[in-house]
């Protein structure tokens, strides 16, 4: 059974997930936006060990806390590559060394599906292990992200929305900012879904 963690980080309210099965102290992060001091504080606390960092897209508000935890934690950061492509004023400077991510991987005793969902950015993913996606900005309760920023593009996240309400089953969906939601319900509620 999945164990997963919020943290609620930075001026732009971004949830930052520590993922990790019931049984294992090892564990993944997802979106550090920031404070990377309260991110380890959480860690050391608990006992878990990050065994890698992973990103839905390359804002700055969902990467500020990316490079010192990678320095600090010496895990491997995932992100696409076309998150590079995006103005460094977006990302908070460059994105550094990354890894590609491939379209699923194991990590920290998890499998993860790597669902392609762009049009917040370009290389936006939606992340699902068992029953569970971490949606980034693609998805929220009730909406769908902004498309207005370099790298932004409505035709696109249309797609990436239709995709995902395509998809088989359902998931507890738990997006990069507000609250947790279902798919299920965001077939019946969310307009940009219908």
């Amino acid at each position: 059974m999945l164990q997963i963690h919020t943290l609620v980080l930075g001026l732009f309210q971004v949830n930052c997930y520590i993922v990790h099965k019931q049984d294992s102290r090892k564990c993944l992060v997802i979106d550090p936006g920031d404070a990377p001091k309260k991110i380890l504080a959480f860690l050391q606390e608990t006992g878990l060990e990050a065994e890698a960092v992973l990103l839905t897209h390359g804002h700055f508000d969902h990467v500020g806390a990316m490079r010192a935890l990678a320095m600090e934690l010496d895990c491997p950061v995932y992100i696409r590559d076309e998150e590079h492509t995006m103005p460094t004023a977006l990302t908070a400077g460059p994105l550094g060394e990354t890894v590609s991510y491939p379209d699923s991987l194991s990590l920290a005793g998890m499998d993860i599906s790597v669902h392609h969902t762009p049009g917040h950015t370009p290389g936006s993913v939606c992340l699902c292990i068992e029953d569970v996606m971490f949606s980034g900005d693609t998805l929220f309760a009730g909406s769908c992200g902004r498309t207005d920023l370099p790298g932004g593009n409505w035709d696109t996240i249309q797609n990436s929305l239709n995709y995902l309400k395509n998809l088989p089953g359902d998931y507890r969906v738990f997006p990069g900012h507000g609250e947790e939601t279902t798919l299920s319900c965001e077939r019946q509620t969310n307009p940009y879904l219908r």
